[in-house]
């Protein structure tokens, strides 16, 4: 098995269950003209994020890593009209995309776009008493992982879903001796969830167009 067989079987489902959308392949192409590196999520995260935040019946959402808006897109869709998702993103480049992307999809008034480093925003999200936050998505610089699920659990309630992309690192995670940022990040991430006593927690592995790699959901019990 390979990537290029992967790829193929993405390629069908996503034909023949996730139609062509004007505004998710506008911010696909507007974050590719912008130069945005291609390390969003897929059709099928996206929608299987959205499903997610559905059946979650989430009122509010919160996300690390905007990147170009794609997975905002989706995850805003999912939420009520009354509904509010914050997108933390530390480029002001890759904001400005996600911001005309979000407006193109028509959600400028359900999507904040702050801009600044997670670590410095969290901390002024929860000041201001935005949370809890019905669902979480982390993806963004994978080293500072343990630190975000830190605040997602801090800006929970019982039944608040967290869902962290890309903790399989083409299976790297673990491979011994490897002292890569990002897979120490993940491996930093799977302790701190290890050692949390409020949340339950399960890693999935995923193929695709994007190679190995998979997310971790962890559903908080308590508070």
């Amino acid at each position: 098995m390979s990537r290029e067989i992967w790829t193929a079987v993405d390629d069908y489902f996503d034909g023949a269950l996730l139609p062509s959308d004007p505004a998710l392949d506008a911010a696909l192409t507007a974050a590719e003209d912008a130069g945005l590196p291609p390390i969003g999520v897929t059709p099928n995260l996206g929608r299987t994020l959205q499903f997610l935040a559905r059946l979650q019946g989430a009122r509010r959402i919160l996300e690390v890593g905007t990147l170009g808006g794609y997975s905002t897109i989706w995850l805003a869709r999912a939420l009520p009209e009354d509904g509010r998702l914050i997108t933390l993103e530390v480029d002001p480049e890759h904001a400005a995309v996600a911001r005309g992307s979000i407006e193109n999809a028509g959600l400028a008034k359900v999507v904040d776009v702050r801009l600044g480093p997670a670590l410095e925003t969290l901390p002024e999200i929860a000041a201001e008493g935005l949370g809890p936050f019905d669902m979480v998505f982390i993806d963004a610089d994978k080293s500072a992982n343990a630190d975000y699920f830190a605040w997602a659990v801090e800006l929970s309630r019982p039944g608040t879903l967290i869902v962290v992309d890309n903790v399989v690192r083409q299976g790297r995670v673990v491979a011994s001796g490897d002292d890569d940022p990002n897979v120490m990040g993940v491996r930093r991430l799977v302790d701190a969830v290890e050692a949390e006593p409020r949340v339950t927690a399960v890693a999935l592995q995923t193929v695709g167009r994007k190679g190995y790699d998979g997310f971790l959901m962890a559903l908080v019990e308590d508070v």
